[in-house]
């Protein structure tokens, strides 16, 4: 399987191509992962509901538990102090629940901004390399064998443009037909030339 073609044109178009992507699935990544950052800092004011809410609940079950030593009326006294606590310990849960939200939502952010990107890249530009370097590692097979120049010869025949075909001969498919080595060896490397391989043998 060829990676690059041989022909320069063809080989720099695909390397610039290939550098290109690279850049853009780095810079997708880098982005989504900038985005990610951004939407965590909406968390900070969680943390900080979550630190207060949680140090004043202690404080308050501290205080309670103090003044529940003294006696004949600690026990009336912690009431207060006990509902308190408990109203702290929400505010602390709620802080929780927002740095939890913030989370899920820097996560599905940071998955939907790289869903195009990164899918341009596997269903769009893969496919077509990994299609080409197919045929180019199968057509470079094919040149080295007498027979394979006549099904690149066929292919160039099928899928060529006519104006390409008309310059090899004004009755090329007939030349071809009555397997005329000229004409069957311009048409494969009219063929290899398309897909930017040499045409040697």
């Amino acid at each position: 399987m060829k990676i690059y073609a041989d022909r320069f044109p063809t080989a720099l178009r695909q390397l610039l191509t290939d550098l290109l992507v690279v850049v853009w699935v780095y810079a997708a990544i880098r982005f989504a992962l900038w985005l990610h950052d951004l939407v965590e800092k909406l968390a900070v004011p969680g943390q900080k509901l979550e630190g207060a809410g949680g140090g004043l609940a202690d404080n308050l079950a501290d205080a309670g538990g103090k003044v529940g030593r003294v006696p004949l009326v600690g026990d009336e006294l912690t009431g207060p102090f006990t509902k308190a606590a408990e109203a702290a310990r929400a505010v602390a849960e709620a802080g929780r629940d927002q740095q939890e939200l913030v989370g899920q939502l820097a996560l599905a952010l940071t998955i939907a901004v790289l869903v195009f990107p990164l899918g341009l890249v596997l269903f769009g530009w893969l496919p077509l390399r990994v299609r080409w370097m197919r045929r180019a590692g199968a057509a470079k097979a094919l040149a080295a064998a007498p027979a394979g120049r006549d099904l690149l010869a066929l292919r160039a025949l099928a899928g060529q443009p006519l104006a390409k075909l008309h310059r090899i001969g004004p009755d090329v498919a007939e030349a071809w037909r009555r397997g005329d080595d000229g004409t069957v060896d311009a048409l494969a490397a009219l063929e290899l030339r398309g897909l930017g391989l040499r045409t040697g043998r």
